[in-house]
């Protein structure tokens, strides 16, 4: 049980961490200005912004009902309720108890247990294996091999750091073993077979390892996933993750990233590896716990469920 003063407060405080989060996107969107790195959190992992600032408490918990709900009043977007425990009554998978306001979690499972189920046993697998560090983030340069023989523009509007034949050159003469299905899709149709590593959905849960940038990252989608089973601290903390990894992922890209004032992470140098290597065993670390603290949410959810039969990869999606 959570005290109104209580979860009012962390209602609060998570609105105002979430919005310094997302005032860049929000600046630069009427403006139809892009962002080559920050974007890439709001487009290829699709969220609004309101529906990030939205606290949860996560299972089990019951936000107490103010006794005067106008005395409760904190700042919320315009297209909402002034009072938040009257706002909350109309979210999708909450409902009233005696003592407060709960998360249906029988009602969410009805509707998502098939993806709590699969995302727990991915998480859990991953957590299980050691993380492998010799990729050396190859993966984006993979992603734009020989696209100027093929008349192909890359995918982000920045320069090549070391142009199109030297970017070639560093694939070519380093071992390409990339075990993320979400960034293998995207490899050129020329480097696809220089990839030591056949990663695809049906085999992500077997393949997918803890020293992976991109596994990292999707710690934020899957607890946008398991929203709003998971507590707001947590969703934000993989976002800041996400984002920190995000920033090194393009530091280390084929892109010249000088016009955001970053230095680049030259992983054809042996400083340049030695430096990425660095970043992902942090990360990695990083990760690990904010992937225990998911699977306990699974875990809750599914406390008191019936086992089901092993789902498909497509609840993942």
């Amino acid at each position: 049980m959570l005290a109104v003063e209580e979860w009012i407060a962390r209602e609060l405080a998570h609105a105002e961490r979430a919005d310094a989060f997302t005032a860049g996107w929000r600046e630069r969107k009427p403006r139809g200005e892009q962002h080559a790195i920050e974007d890439f959190l709001f487009t290829y992992y699709p969220t609004r912004p309101a529906q990030l600032r939205r606290w949860h408490p996560g299972p089990g918990v019951v936000l107490a009902r103010p006794p005067c709900p106008a005395s409760t009043r904190t700042p919320r977007p315009d297209d909402e309720p002034a009072d938040p425990y009257t706002a909350r009554t109309g979210w999708r998978w909450y409902r009233e108890a005696p003592e407060g306001l709960v998360l249906d979690a029988d009602a969410f499972l009805a509707d998502r247990g098939d993806t709590v189920r699969y995302l727990r046993t991915l998480l859990a697998a991953t957590a299980s294996r050691p993380g492998r560090f010799g990729c050396f983030g190859l993966h984006e340069w993979a992603m734009v091999y020989r696209d100027r023989e093929a008349g192909r523009d890359h995918r982000h509007p920045l320069p090549l750091r070391l142009g199109h034949e030297g970017t070639d050159h560093v694939v070519e003469s380093h071992p390409v073993q990339c075990s993320h299905f979400d960034a293998f899709r995207f490899f050129t149709p020329e480097a696809g077979p220089l990839n030591r590593l056949r990663p695809t959905r049906e085999t992500q849960p077997a393949m997918e390892q803890p020293g992976c940038l991109h596994a990292t990252m999707d710690l934020y989608k899957w607890a946008l996933k398991l929203s709003p089973a998971v507590p707001g601290e947590l969703v934000l903390d993989c976002f800041e993750l996400a984002r920190d990894v995000r920033v090194v992922d393009m530091r280390a890209s084929p892109y010249d990233v000088s016009a955001y004032g970053l230095e680049p992470v030259a992983i054809e140098t042996p400083e340049g590896k030695a430096e990425y290597v660095r970043h992902q065993r942090e990360f990695a670390e990083r990760g690990a716990a904010l992937r225990a603290r998911l699977v306990e949410v699974c875990d809750a959810l599914l406390g008191s469920a019936p086992d089901a039969p092993e789902v498909s990869a497509t609840a993942s999606r």
